[in-house]
C-alpha cells in the first residue's frame, strides 16, 4: 500500500521571479496590442502638441475649483435653457434623414453659386418676367420644390412635438375641442 503524504512543500516564488513573470506578461500584452498602443501614443503626441494635455493636467490638478465654477455657471437659468435647447437641437438633428436632405442642400448650393455670379446686376425684373420665367424648366422645378416644401411645413406636426408643455390628456382634450368647432 501507498503511504500517506505527510510533508507538503509549497513552491515559493521569489520576488525576482514574480517580477520577471510580470514583466514577461506585460511584454506579451505590448506585442499583441502594438498597433493600438502606437496609435494611442500618436494621439497623445498630437494632444500634447496642441496644448490639450497641459490643459487637462491643469483641469485635473484644480478639479474641485473647476467643478465649483462649472456648477455655478450651469446654475444660471440662461445656461440651463441653452443646454435644454442644445439637447433638443441634437434630438431634432437625429430625426433628419440626411439622404433626403442631401439633394436639397446641393440645389441650395447651386442657387447660391448662381446668385454669387450675378450679384452685381442692375437688371430689373417685371411682373411679366416672373410669369414668363415659370416656363423655364429649371425655375418651374425650383418653384414646385418650394411649394412642396411649404406644404410640408404647413402640415400638422403636433404629434411629433416633444417640447409642448401640455400633458397627453390636455392635447387630446384640445384636439376634441378643435374638431367640435
Amino acid at each position: 500500500m501507498a503511504k500517506a503524504i505527510k510533508n507538503v512543500q509549497k513552491q515559493t516564488i521569489t520576488a525576482e521571479e514574480k517580477r520577471s513573470n510580470d514583466l514577461r506578461e506585460v511584454e506579451d500584452a505590448l506585442i499583441q496590442n502594438k498597433t493600438a498602443i502606437l496609435q494611442t501614443l500618436e494621439i497623445l503626441n498630437h494632444m500634447n502638441e496642441k496644448g490639450i494635455l497641459p490643459l487637462l493636467n491643469g483641469l485635473f490638478g484644480q478639479g474641485d475649483k473647476v467643478m465649483d465654477i462649472a456648477v455655478k455657471a450651469m446654475d444660471k437659468p440662461e445656461n440651463t435653457n441653452t443646454l435644454k435647447n442644445l439637447l433638443l437641437l441634437l434630438g431634432t438633428l437625429g430625426m433628419i434623414n440626411v439622404k433626403q436632405l442631401e439633394p436639397f442642400l446641393l440645389k441650395i448650393d447651386a442657387g447660391i453659386a448662381r446668385v454669387a455670379e450675378h450679384k452685381d446686376t442692375d437688371e430689373k425684373t417685371s411682373y411679366f418676367d416672373i410669369v414668363r420665367s415659370l416656363k423655364d424648366p429649371e425655375i418651374n422645378k425650383a418653384v414646385t420644390i418650394l411649394m412642396q416644401f411649404l406644404k410640408g411645413m404647413g402640415q400638422e406636426t403636433e404629434h411629433y412635438e416633444k417640447t409642448t408643455g401640455d400633458s397627453p390628456k390636455q392635447r387630446v382634450k384640445q384636439s376634441k375641442e378643435k374638431t367640435l368647432e
